[in-house]
């Protein structure tokens, strides 16, 4: 008898412990509300990436109204784990869920989150698997987990449904399909207990941009870090670096930094962090002499540790029980590892004048990282040391630099959720040019930066290709630590490819606002057409009306777009890739003018163009402003002022802010900073009418002289 009403009791137990949980909710922003549930891990990613939330930002963003019903948003608790589940409509899109490499679309997918070197599939092991989607509904989710998170973003259907769609018979009936509809985001959090974070709109970019803000808001570069950077090969010597720092300025090809691979070091694999003596025998000397000729240094890294490294020792009570390439993996999460490790980096490398770090291996794949079985003596689990490995190594490497009043601008391979702020971006050992443009798309959704850096090449077409594509991101990188390869390696398209170099340069001016509305605004500099205004829900609103909704240009733009992306407020870019002599592009709604001579391209419609080989196709929106400086061979110091052209497109009314500081330090925290509003407006006889607001006094102002030029359109 006692023994089956135990039965009973456990038997009820169980099932009450599967039903709803309720969920606490907070508004903690304008527009931005925390969901809790159960009992949340103290340790989390937020916790991990020490990320802070850019009040300012957010309250000029505004208040919303919260975008779900929260009666259809489900918490349970069962087995030791937390359910999560969302709603979704039936036309509903989702985007995000990391830094994917081969789509956009994300509906349908079941993903795993796992911080992982990039393994060739779009199944969540990504080099930031970030747990925040955003819906072309206009609103964003972000799990606060530092766990592997498994996620049926509207892959399953529920029983009890109330949109359940209707079972049929697939030997009679041809529209049976073996994933029918589902109604849900529904999410695995293998904690007991989590907090989650809903952001409104009303539109995706708004979203987005909240959970960037929330986040910090983005990282702004010094002025430095968006010129050239060229990384030489694995073992070249001081004197090597210095020679081709100097065929550089031979070449007359700009340069602003250059990254030196493992070889600087006197071991590698695991690491000393110590300068090889033979081929630097004067590191101090060294960083000095060439930041005398304005070449800054760049230094990999990966954090583990060998037993022959000078911390090792004090180290090693510090470290897990397992190891990377026999080198020790420091508990970043306790401060006494931080200490021996960081301090290693300041004394032997950032107080010297070293200007940055590439992390290398912070991210996979599983037969190179620690296994998850292993223990950390913070006892944080392997788990969640994997998935905040490069948050931590960002963040506090990072620190060095702030507490110098020096910004830097660096390299990893690993990122994740509250990484937004990181003055990094990430890398891996992929090159697929075309997967390198999703991947550059995608992470607008996620809170990241990515380059499509290049390397080598099969032809001088190709090598053009990439390096039309590398100057359009957020870092112009060559990596040649294997390959040797220059800008000038393939002669053939030696001139493009410096053309294209001092393009960049010009455009400093351009990238060096977006990168701070990125700070100041959440808005990503490099973002995907589907957060272009103009370039789908409302062109489909539009035709809808008029009974055009089987026009091409809606087919088009309501599938995958993953080879054009908008950089920065006016431009869109459409790479070229090898042996492709022509391409399609879809320019949303209004008019855009070619980049280069202003002409007329089209109006919410899709165009097919044959550029040829020297340029890359880039459009301006119609009333858009391009400010262009000087081709310069490296960025402007503090001290520099230069010259400004201010390039309008079109005939539409346009306004553009400017920004400007010392290009350098941090003092722009602390107001140290202008946006300087232009206006460009054309008469109806073609004259344009401009202006400029003033520098504020006491304000940097690195601008002398400015002109204007209407870049002339042919409707």
């Amino acid at each position: 008898m006692y023994r089956q009403v135990f039965i009973f009791v456990a038997f009820l137990w169980s099932g009450l412990s599967a039903q709803a949980q309720e969920i606490k909710w907070e508004q903690v922003a304008p527009g931005i509300w925390k969901g809790m549930v159960g009992k949340p891990e103290n340790y989390n990613l937020l916790t991990a990436s020490g990320a802070q939330p850019a009040t300012e930002g957010l309250k000029r963003i505004g208040e919303a109204d919260f975008p779900l019903l929260k009666q259809e948003i489900v918490a349970k608790l069962n087995d030791g784990k937390t359910y999560l589940r969302f709603p979704l409509n039936k036309k509903e899109q989702l985007y995000g869920f990391g830094l994917n490499f081969q789509t956009v679309h994300q509906r349908g997918k079941i993903l795993e989150l796992h911080v992982d070197h990039y393994g060739g599939k779009d199944n969540g092991r990504t080099h930031a698997p970030t747990p925040f989607y955003v819906s072309s509904d206009g609103y964003g989710v972000f799990i606060n987990s530092a766990r592997y998170l498994k996620v049926y973003a509207g892959s399953a259907v529920r029983r009890d449904s109330k949109d359940a769609p209707e079972a049929k018979d697939r030997n009679t009936d041809k529209t049976w399909s073996s994933r029918p509809y589902s109604d849900a985001v529904e999410i695995l959090v293998p904690a007991e207990g989590v907090e989650f974070y809903v952001f409104a709109g009303p539109k995706p970019l708004d979203a987005i941009s909240r959970y960037n803000l929330f986040n910090g808001g983005g990282p702004l570069p010094p002025r430095w870090g968006l010129g050239f950077t060229q990384r030489v090969k694995t073992l070249y010597t001081a004197a090597e670096v210095e020679k081709e720092a100097q065929a550089f300025a031979d070449k007359g090809f700009p340069l602003d930094y250059i990254g030196l691979e493992p070889g600087w070091q006197s071991k590698a694999y695991p690491c000393t962090f110590e300068w090889d003596n033979s081929r630097y025998p004067d590191p101090a000397g060294f960083v000095k002499h060439m930041l005398s000729k304005g070449i800054r240094l760049n230094l990999w890294t990966n954090p583990y540790v060998s037993p022959l490294a000078s911390i090792y020792k004090d180290l090693k009570p510090y470290t897990a029980d397992h190891t990377v390439w026999l080198g020790a993996v420091p508990d970043l999460t306790l401060p006494e590892a931080r200490t021996i490790l960081f301090g290693q980096l300041k004394k032997a490398q950032v107080d010297i004048g070293v200007s940055g770090y590439k992390f290398d291996e912070v991210d996979g794949y599983d037969h190179y990282l620690w296994p998850d079985v292993t223990s950390f003596p913070s006892g944080k689990s392997a788990e969640q040391m994997r998935q905040t490995y490069g948050l931590l190594i960002q963040r506090y490497s990072a620190e060095l630099f702030h507490q110098r009043n020096q910004r830097t601008y660096g390299l990893v391979r690993a990122s994740n959720g509250g990484g937004t702020a990181m003055p990094y971006v990430i890398y891996n050992d992929y090159y697929n040019h075309e997967d390198f443009i999703t991947a550059l798309i995608n992470s607008s959704f996620s809170g990241v930066l990515w380059t499509p850096e290049a390397r080598a090449s099969k032809t001088g077409e190709e090598w053009l290709r990439r390096m039309q594509s590398v100057v359009f991101s957020p870092m112009a990188m060559i990596n040649a630590w294997s390959s040797g390869t220059k800008p000038w390696s393939y002669p053939e398209v030696e001139q493009q490819v410096k053309d294209m170099a001092l393009l960049r340069m010009q455009m400093m001016p351009y990238w060096y606002s977006e990168f701070a509305k990125y700070h100041f605004q959440g808005i990503p500099p490099f973002r995907a057409m589907n957060l272009e205004e103009g370039f789908l829900s409302e062109v489909k609103k539009e035709l809808k009306s008029t009974n055009l909704e089987d026009n091409p240009y809606v087919e088009a733009v309501s599938k995958e777009v993953k080879d054009q992306y908008m950089a920065g407020e006016y431009l869109l870019v459409a790479p070229m890739f090898a042996g492709k002599s022509s391409r399609t592009v879809i320019l949303p709604r209004g008019k855009w003018f070619d980049f280069y001579t202003g002409k007329f391209a089209g109006d919410g419609e899709v165009i097919t163009v044959t550029p040829g080989l020297d340029r890359i196709p880039v459009y301006v929106k119609d009333g858009g402003i391009i400010p262009m400086g000087p081709a310069l061979m490296q960025a402007p110091k503090p001290t520099d002022k230069i010259n400004l052209e201010i390039r309008y497109y079109g005939s539409k009314p346009g306004k553009y802010l400017l920004y400007d500081d010392d290009g350098e330090s941090f003092n722009y925290e602390k107001g140290d900073f202008s946006f300087r509003e232009i206006n460009i407006t054309k008469g109806s006889n073609g004259v344009l009418k401009t202006s400029v607001s003033k520098a504020e006094k006491g304000k940097p102002n690195t601008l002398d002289k400015i002109t204007f030029k209407a870049m002339t359109s042919h409707e």
